[in-house]
């Protein structure tokens, strides 16, 4: 009886510690089955975007009405960000420089940090947490009030009409809005070059021209229509396939910056990778 006791306590300690393995192992698996379901439907969501893109009838007068939406009302916040940025990598540049007397190398140095790389990550990420939250929370209340449903229903395509024209107008807004943004930035370099010295507009874009390169500009301006792209695809599919409830507006919204900043690193380390590759 007493073996019987001792053995059973025995196992009982086996599986208690066996128990967090296997609750590990659980987690682990359920983490990557969801990884994967949610990368096979947002590929899968892609591709129905690229199908319905290119069959007619096309919503030219939502295209124009969501890029002005997504365009136009982002420029006060992407100038804001653009020009504190250029002033403030100056400033933080200048005291480095000074050590190696190097100063004019400043503008030059600033110019292709900014149009390389800084300006179209960072008014990336600025696009991503204002559109690509506010298509996501869009989409997924009138998936909450059923609005997508009553389109169905009234025999007409809501993909076509909500998300096409939300990821076209974000694709094609993004590199115009970067471009403005790098042109901002350069102002907001300007000003801090003369905070603590004088230096000629005239000066300053020669040093600017004269430091840049074609092939310094042609890569950052591609990869912003990948930004885009990638942005507005992403806001749109978890708004459209959001839960129902008002706490499936916030998920989608909150999950789409989320995913959207992501794949705007993810791109951009790609995109760097492919380029260096060229430069050998």
């Amino acid at each position: 009886m007493e073996n019987i006791i001792t053995n059973k306590s025995q196992n009982e300690n086996q599986e208690a510690e066996s128990a967090p393995d296997k609750i590990s192992e659980t987690v682990y698996n359920s983490i990557f089955s969801r990884f994967f379901l949610e990368t096979a439907s947002i590929a899968m969501f892609t591709g129905r975007f690229f199908k319905e893109a290119f069959k007619p009838p096309y919503e030219f007068n939502e295209l124009l009405k969501q890029s002005f939406s997504i365009g136009y009302k982002s420029l006060p916040l992407v100038s804001i960000t653009g020009f504190i940025i250029g002033l403030v990598l100056t400033i933080q540049t200048r005291p480095t420089l000074a050590k190696f007397g190097a100063e004019s190398w400043a503008p030059g140095m600033v110019a292709v940090s900014l149009i390389r790389e800084i300006g179209p990550v960072i008014t990336a990420l600025i696009f991503a947490g204002k559109v690509g939250s506010g298509i996501g929370a869009e989409l997924a209340s009138m998936n909450v009030t059923e609005q997508i449903d009553a389109m169905q229903v009234s025999c007409s395509n809501p993909f076509k009409y909500l998300v096409v024209t939300r990821v076209l107008a974000a694709t094609l807004m993004l590199p115009l809005l970067v471009i403005y943004s790098d042109a901002v930035g350069l102002l907001g370099s300007f000003v801090g070059v003369n905070l603590k010295g004088s230096v000629s507009l005239h000066l300053f874009m020669t040093q600017i021209f004269h430091s840049l390169e074609f092939y310094d500009m042609y890569p950052a301006f591609l990869k912003t229509f990948f930004f885009g792209f990638s942005i507005g695809i992403v806001g749109c599919y978890k708004g459209y396939n959001s839960n129902k409830g008002t706490e499936g507006v916030g998920k989608a919204a909150n999950s789409a910056v989320v995913f959207a900043s992501l794949m705007v690193f993810l791109i951009d380390m790609i995109a760097v990778q492919i380029t260096s590759l060229f430069q050998k």
